[in-house]
């Protein structure tokens, strides 16, 4: 058992030291050039988010396997060389729930201040906001935790008389306890005037997680409800959309000419905003405008990348072109194993968490036979199940933040991501991780089962008040799916049909 713990620090070590280098490696390659050599502060604050939040999901396997170190153990208190892992959930959300609210907020405030005011100006700036928001959240969180920080359990209340100590032991299903005058002594034939709720007061660090999780949850459920279904079609329908054949020099030059006519017109609009901004109008119109402006660069930004693709150039245009198809092959094939992985998903959601009594544990039985066949495999497959719901929230962040003038939007671009775009998705994760986690506790109860996470999200959680009728009543599952199913028929009506250019750009007035 010694041996066990043992070996499972040392891979834990090993896996975090592993997680923070591969971050590392992404923030090089997908940083954009005007940040290379600066930005320090902002590039660390990327690579600890993306560090919590890689570690936090792979830290349920870990749970599990801590369990097993104890499988032996008479009760789970008998084994005292487990790793801590309550402690160090808590933790882990701990910081999450600051880097958040308060440590990335900062980051984005002092990398989006004005380039004309000196360093400490611009971080006496960040640090107005963040104080303020400091305030609000201790005192939001202090007055929640003092009026409803508590759980109510629903517990039975058992009682029986005192007898001699028999000298026969004779029970059955009509005599439950010792003698005939006992009185309830047995659950399964308690009446339900014997329910009673139990009320205590929740740690504040829980409480912390639990609102964190709450906020996370609404965010996953929107952006990961939308992304569970446009990230494997997506890719289906841009292979559908693909170039068939390589364009005419002559269309080649009247798309480019389109396209110069666009930047102009965006460019002329950019400078429009960025004189109304130095006369001091950044109001709610003129945010508006520049989250559209951003929009229609990004959008730009495609149109030509597509008509690259359409009319490859120079001495290795034929490669250029095979590399294209190879390309649009490779997301067809990404998007039939994503468009699996998100069924199986939606299916395990309705057969385990929305049916009652649950028709199978379907994945949970997955991830156990493949445990039984190497001891790592089933834990990677778990683990990559929770990876794609966070790639499900970028995808379904992107796609709203796309059509939705409300939503900001920051592109992920390999070797064209600034860091504002880079902090706020760092962010986006982090919050949604919780609830990730959360959701993935949930929806693999049976694999996860006597587990600190268990503790934490599936007792403590689902009984807090005011909260857990959030849960009771599966809300996020029934929203979750709804959202995928219209996010699918959205694509089967309008995701076959090639995007067109959208016409003369004209700010709000």
């Amino acid at each position: 058992m010694g041996d066990f713990n043992l070996a499972l620090v040392i891979v834990a070590i090993v896996v975090c030291v592993l997680v923070f280098i591969f971050n590392i490696y992404l923030l090089i390659n997908y940083q954009h050039p005007d940040d290379v050599n600066q930005a320090y502060f902002p590039k660390f604050v990327v690579v600890l988010g993306l560090s919590i939040a890689a570690i936090s999901i792979l830290m349920l396997p870990a749970d599990v396997a801590n369990r097993q170190a104890c499988r032996h153990a008479i009760y789970n208190g008998a084994c005292n060389l487990t790793l801590p892992m309550k402690d160090l959930w808590l933790a882990v959300y701990i910081a999450d729930a600051i880097l958040v609210f308060f440590i990335i907020p900062f980051a984005m405030f002092y990398y989006e201040g004005d380039l004309d005011k000196s360093v400490g100006k611009r971080i006496k700036s960040a640090l107005l906001w963040v104080i303020t928001t400091a305030i609000v959240c201790a005192l939001v969180l202090g007055i929640l935790y003092g009026l409803v920080g508590k759980v109510d359990f629903t517990v039975m209340h058992l009682s029986s008389g005192t007898e001699s100590f028999p000298g026969t032991w004779d029970f059955s299903h009509g005599q439950p306890c010792i003698g005939n005058g006992a009185r309830q002594c047995s659950a399964y034939s308690a009446s339900t005037s014997s329910e009673t709720t139990w009320s205590m007061r929740t740690t504040f660090p829980e409480y912390v997680v639990a609102l964190a999780t709450i906020v996370g949850s609404v965010l996953f459920t929107i952006f990961g409800g939308v992304g569970i279904a446009c990230l494997p079609l997506g890719l289906i329908f841009s292979f559908i959309r693909r170039p068939k054949a390589v364009i005419t020099r002559s269309q080649y030059i009247k798309e480019a000419t389109e396209l110069g006519k666009k930047a102009r017109e965006l460019k002329k609009a950019a400078d429009a905003l960025h004189q109304e901004e130095r006369s001091g109008g950044k109001g709610r119109k003129w945010r508006k405008n520049v989250k559209a402006l951003e929009k229609e660069l990004l959008l730009l930004e495609d149109d030509v990348k597509a008509l690259e693709e359409m009319y490859p150039q120079g001495e290795k245009a034929e490669a250029a072109w095979a590399m294209t198809v190879l390309g649009y092959l490779a997301k067809f094939v990404l998007g039939i194993l994503g468009l699996i992985v998100s069924v199986a998903w939606v299916a395990h959601i309705v057969i385990y968490l929305l049916i009652d009594p649950p028709l199978s544990s379907f994945l949970n039985e997955v991830f156990i036979k493949l445990d039984d066949v190497w001891g790592l495999l089933g834990t990677a497959a778990f683990a990559f199940f929770c990876f794609y719901l966070l790639l499900a929230v970028i995808a379904g962040a992107m796609m709203l933040g796309l059509r939705l003038v409300f939503i900001t939007i920051h592109p992920m671009k390999w070797g064209a991501t600034l860091m504002n775009s880079f902090l706020f998705n760092v962010g986006l994760i982090l919050l949604c991780s919780i609830s990730v986690i959360q959701f993935c506790a949930t929806a693999f109860a049976y694999y996860a089962q006597a587990t600190a996470a268990q503790e934490i999200f599936g007792h403590t959680l689902q009984s807090l008040r005011g909260i857990k009728y959030l849960y009771k009543y599966n809300v996020f599952q029934i929203a979750f799916i709804v959202l995928a199913g219209l996010t699918f028929v959205y694509y089967l009506a309008f995701g076959w049909r090639r995007k067109k250019t959208s016409g003369r750009f004209q700010l709000s007035s």
